[in-house]
């Protein structure tokens, strides 16, 4: 097979021993493979792959099933899935474990079905599992724009909650708009105090779920512009890993804080996180109440372009490499 390997933070195409699917894993024969953001900090050595998973970058994919190991009963070989993966997925073949499979939805496409399986499983796992949104509440989507952001819109508007949601400029606010937000703020306008305000006059008072992407660098606006007994989830560190918050106003509200990975997650939690998107998200989709938000697909051999243009700030939703 071939495949994208990270060298001293260099990308290169080289040729690899095709995969082997083990026991209770599935071969894919890859169609596409989403690019996150997570592929770039792996790139530059700060984000490496748990022990025992591939070092080829690449978190999710879509393809075809071409073998099958030992002990998978409920797929056939010629079948349309995409897959979360904790790495392997920018290659020409992938092996994975058969629970962390989903059938290509109805209605989407095989290679737009590659900018799902991540976006899906962590909207779905954080803002429902996590911070159990429910129908009526109101949550902040921190970085609307992007990949995951674009998707948890549009899974909180669905399960009916009041979306909040920030961007950069007018368009992009104005997208968001468009994918379900209920009122999309513009973070390049508003920033602190200036945009907790806006957040609480937007929900009423305050929100009850945050998912942000953001980390250190915004606690004390997050932590502002919750409601009482508001869930702070937070699921990145683009604006560093350490910070101070008051804790006085964290208890005076009732407030908690969560931090959550997927990447790291057993084989069993990620299949558990996989059965229940299947279930409750795969529907919406196919309700085209969710759709995959794709920006660009570019070829596999352009992994180091793709790089450059998820982390210029430009994109709306995914980008794709295709096989």
């Amino acid at each position: 097979m071939h495949a994208i390997c990270a060298r001293t933070g260099e990308l290169s195409l080289v040729e690899l021993p095709d995969p082997s699917p083990a026991a209770g894993e599935v071969q894919i024969t890859v169609a596409a493979a989403g690019v996150n953001r997570a592929d770039l900090l792996q790139r530059t050595g700060h984000y490496p792959p748990p022990p025992g998973a591939s070092d080829i970058l690449g978190l999710e994919v879509s393809g075809i099933i071409t073998a099958l190991g030992p002990g998978v009963p409920d797929w056939q070989v010629g079948d349309e899935v995409c897959a979360l993966l904790a790495g392997g997925g920018y290659a020409t073949q992938v092996t994975v474990p058969a629970g962390q499979l989903l059938p290509v939805p109805r209605g989407v496409d095989l290679i737009s079905a590659s900018a799902l399986p991540e976006v899906a499983c962590t909207a779905w796992s954080n803002l429902v599992e996590v911070a159990r949104l429910r129908a009526g509440e109101s949550v902040l989507v921190v970085g609307g724009s992007g990949g995951i952001g674009s998707h948890a819109i549009q899974l909180a508007a669905a399960l009916g909650a009041r979306v909040v949601t920030t961007a950069g400029g007018p368009e992009r606010v104005q997208r968001c708009l468009d994918l379900g937000a209920d009122v999309a703020l513009d973070h390049r306008a508003l920033a602190g105090r200036e945009l907790a305000c806006a957040v609480k006059e937007a929900s009423g008072g305050g929100v009850d779920v945050i998912l942000d992407v953001l980390g250190a660098g915004s606690l004390a606006t997050h932590l502002a512009s919750l409601a009482t007994g508001g869930r702070l989830v937070v699921i990145g560190m683009q604006q560093g890993r350490h910070g101070e918050i008051d804790l006085g106003r964290l208890l005076a509200k009732r407030a908690s804080i969560h931090g959550t990975t997927l990447r790291s997650r057993s084989a069993q939690d990620k299949a558990e996180i996989v059965a229940a998107v299947q279930s409750h998200v795969w529907p919406l989709i196919e309700q085209e109440q969710v759709r995959p938000v794709v920006h660009a697909v570019l070829p596999l051999r352009d992994a180091g372009r793709a790089h450059e243009l998820l982390d210029s700030g430009a994109v709306f939703g995914k980008v794709l490499l295709q096989v």
